[in-house]
């Protein structure tokens, strides 16, 4: 039976509420531990619980009681998480134990069933949305996980607002690293009047064992497999250290070659599409994952899956494994207690220590999880190079002891220990004032000004920040009044409000992309006439997006680099080189008609203030050098962060599908969409389906599902193959105009056109024309010819000589079931050569 079929009939009393859900518990297989019971007692009988207990504690299920309860009560909960892969984790999840109507998921990128009486959602939506309706919002329960987050520098604020701003509700923290809550016990009782209820357990259900190891970490390692500890998390700070140290451990043998052959029949028929995912085809064969943000996400799952079976003995990652991946731990194996944080280096907090230790022993996995650190590793050479001299003291002596690096900031086993005993840090408040913040605050029934007072004045904050964040809001204010943008009334409306706005905001304006409707003002400025239309429009959309600071730091050298070099042929000076080189930045098309059109925009809408414009150029870069996904990846050494450029794609597939209007869209940038969204789906469709499934969601899953769900043949979306099949024909035509034979010689080397041919045919047109386009019109269709046939496609990409003769181009042959087999264009030269007609 499902939880749906356990509701009391015609009763909401704690007593049959309790115990209805505990059957349903009961037939699931599930025992209450005492804490959940406790927690679930309180929950149900109204009280606001503060769950403070380790990870692997069942955490979940006392949030699905406080879901259950508030159903039966026929309130609204909401379910928050700190990033959208979670809160959509989430959604799945409670479509299967609630039923798929009712409930719902609003992310600020998607939003489905967003009506329904469970909503899941990140925090800064349900944070604007207790902005935008305060105590009338239609919000009985809400369950806050991760509440840690609550000091997120950049995010805290987001966990705050609500507990601010919504009186009427019934709140549930939950983390396993809070610390000392009795502030906001107090503070909850008394802004919701109701008990305020600590349930907190330092008795894990799988205790945790810790050691400290002086051994080389190869040596930790061997010691754990040949005790049966795996599988081991290896902890690093950075993705390349991850990825390194799996590659270091290659040597060991892992694996019995049964183990080994149960890792390629679960990995099947998995396709390792870029370079990156054949390294770890290596690594899972032999046993040793990878994990860190950086990756694809399907790479990430199969990791996850194959340490789900049981089958890798071995994950080296980074310290995001603490954020709610679902993968069974035995052992955590910290290479370090300090990390650099952004700004410097320092050792970990309690509270970060803790999040990631207690990934270690999973319930129902084990009886046990282990959590060993390593000592330095200069610690570990000396204490090898002390053991090497034995007990002569004279040879002690003469040990010379390794100095740790410059800016090393060290640990031993008494920092260690100390971790271990040290409760997390209190949490901090972020509390911070916005455009947004304002905006919604008058636009809602009610004084504003008593509603902003509320809030500026009774936050979390000491007096002397709250006077920071009251002048802050009155200059926001004084600014929207100048604007225009808002008006004091003499006397309240019939809503009671003593200020109103003058303009309309946008449905939602800050549950959404915030620069959306300046997308739209902006796309007015455009010609749809001009050959660069297409491309300009999708530059006003990356305006709007967040910058992927791997990508455009990686254009950023790629640029400086090109630069340098060229002045060095040119014979500029040192000095001047340096001067020359920090006007570089990283491509910006646009930049001056975007920038006088978000300044103009702002001044009517003063909201955006709070998103400043980004412009850049990633799309409209991989396709104007006419590069696939495999191609932009190794043009700037992106190979560490391929799952983040992927995201950046999939997501201005999503803003181009959402924000260009119909009456804007040109048969070209309709290529350019549709090729965009099948590049995507062909590197790793998950990404676009998980968005698309959410219109109409399936939750059942299938435990013997394969651990890739393929796409689609890339030859059945005929018009985004074409663009595929245009790009990879004007790739070659943009080679050939810089003169870069040597790398078109490795495109087509294996259909015998080499460096060297390719160099022979391309003499033979600059004999008769001095340059060769690569502009708009070089790249338009009608240069380039398609004769379909069964099997495989004729193709001629015909030059944009400076005569305009258009008698010399590439006529080449596209094999369309290789072009399915690997996701891509497969083309095969045929021809480079000169025709008088066609």
């Amino acid at each position: 039976m499902s939880l749906i079929d356990h509701f009391p009939r015609d009763t909401a009393d704690p007593d049959t509420l309790f115990d209805a859900f505990a059957l349903w518990a009961e037939e699931r297989g599930l025992t209450l531990y005492p804490h959940q019971e406790e927690a679930l007692i309180e929950v149900v009988s109204g009280s606001n619980v503060i769950l403070n207990t380790p990870t692997g504690s069942g955490k979940s299920l006392v949030a699905t009681g406080a879901i259950f309860a508030a159903l039966a009560r026929d309130e609204c909960s909401f379910y928050t998480a700190p990033i959208k892969a979670l809160v959509s984790e989430k959604f799945f999840d409670l479509c299967e134990i609630f039923g798929t109507e009712n409930v719902g998921m609003m992310t600020g990128d998607a939003s489905v069933n967003a009506d329904a009486p469970i909503v899941c959602c990140t925090a800064e939506v349900l944070a604007n949305i207790a902005l935008r309706d305060g105590a009338d919002a239609d919000i009985g329960t809400v369950v806050m996980d991760e509440f840690h987050f609550y000091a997120d520098p950049d995010r805290g604020w987001a966990w705050q607002v609500p507990l601010l701003e919504l009186p009427q509700a019934q709140f549930l923290l939950m983390s396993a690293t809070l610390g000392d809550v009795s502030r906001f016990e107090e503070d909850l009782t008394r802004r919701t009047g109701r008990a305020t209820s600590v349930v907190s357990s330092a008795e894990r259900p799988v205790p945790l064992f810790y050691s400290y190891r002086t051994t080389p970490l190869h040596e930790t390692l061997e010691e754990l497999l040949e005790a049966r500890e795996a599988p081991v998390y290896i902890v690093h700070f950075t993705q390349a250290a991850a990825v390194e140290r799996a590659q270091s451990l290659m040597s060991i043998n892992m694996c019995s070659k049964a183990e080994k052959e149960a890792i390629a029949a679960e990995i099947g028929g998995f396709r390792f599409t870029t370079r990156f995912g054949r390294n770890l085809s290596r690594y899972v064969r032999h046993g040793i994952g990878v994990h860190h943000a950086g990756m694809l996400p399907k790479y990430r799952r199969l990791v996850e899956r194959l340490a789900q079976r049981g089958l890798l003995k071995v994950i080296c990652g980074t310290d995001t494994l603490g954020v709610g991946v679902n993968v069974p731990i035995r052992t955590v194996l910290f290479t370090a207690l300090s990390k650099f944080d952004g700004s410097r280096v320092r050792r970990l907090s309690a509270r970060e220590f803790h999040q990631i230790a207690g990934r270690a022993g999973r319930a129902g996995f084990d009886t046990v999880g282990n959590v060993v650190v390593q000592a330095p590793e200069h610690v570990v050479e000396n204490e090898r190079a002390l053991a090497k001299a034995g007990d002569d003291p004279k040879k002690r002596r003469k040990v010379v002891r390794k100095k740790p690096p410059e800016g090393f900031v060290g640990w031993d086993e008494a920092v260690f220990e100390k971790l271990i005993n040290a409760q997390p840090e209190p949490l901090t408040s972020r509390f911070k004032v916005s455009n947004a913040m304002l905006l919604s605050v008058i636009a809602r029934p009610g004084d504003c000004f008593a509603a902003m007072r509320h809030l500026l004045t009774d936050n979390h904050d000491d007096r002397k920040t709250q006077r920071r964040h009251i002048r802050e809001a009155i200059a926001i204010y004084r600014s929207l009044l100048d604007g225009g943008i808002v008006e004091r009334l003499e006397e309240p409306d019939e809503e009671g409000r003593t200020a109103r706005l003058t303009v309309d905001l946008q449905p939602d304006f800050a549950l959404n992309q915030p620069l959306s409707t300046f997308a739209l003002a902006a796309f007015d400025l455009l010609d749809p006439e001009s050959p660069s239309y297409a491309l300009d429009v999708v530059s006003v959309v990356e305006s709007t997006l967040d910058d992927p600071r791997q990508i455009l730091a990686a254009q950023l050298n790629k640029a400086r680099g090109e630069a340098v070099q060229q002045m060095k042929a040119d014979g500029v000076e040192y000095e001047e080189r340096m001067a020359r080189l920090e006007e570089i930045t990283y491509p910006k098309p646009l930049e001056d008609l975007l920038e006088h059109a978000y300044e103009t925009y702002r001044r009517g809408h003063p909201w955006v203030g709070d998103h400043p414009l980004q412009v850049k150029s990633v799309v409209r870069d991989m396709y104007e050098r006419a590069m696939t996904f495999t191609d932009y990846i190794g043009y700037y050494e992106l190979a560490r962060s391929e799952g983040l450029v992927l995201r950046y794609l999939a997501s201005a597939y999503k803003a181009l599908t959402q924000t260009v209007p119909e009456d804007a869209k040109t048969e070209e940038l309709r290529d350019l969409v549709e090729w965009l969204g099948e590049m995507v789906r062909q590197v790793d469709s998950s990404l676009l389906d998980e968005w698309e499934q959410l219109t109409n969601p399936t939750p059942e899953q299938d435990e013997d599902a394969p651990v890739e769900s393929k796409p689609k043949p890339v030859t059945a979306n005929q018009r985004a193959f074409r663009v595929l099949v245009r790009n990879e024909m004007f790739r070659r035509v943009e080679l050939a105009a810089l003169h870069r034979y040597r790398e078109l010689g490795e495109l087509d080397g294996e259909d015998g056109w080499d460096a060297e041919a390719w160099e022979e045919a391309m003499a033979a047109y600059y004999a008769e024309h001095e340059t060769l386009g690569t502009g708009p019109d070089a790249r338009g269709p009608h240069l380039l010819l398609i004769e379909e046939r069964e099997g495989a496609w004729e193709v001629r990409q015909i030059f944009d000589d400076p005569e305009g003769n258009h008698d010399w181009g590439i006529s080449a042959r596209v094999d369309l079931a290789a072009s399915d087999a690997e996701g891509r264009a497969v083309v095969h030269v045929v021809a480079v050569d000169r025709k008088d007609s066609f």
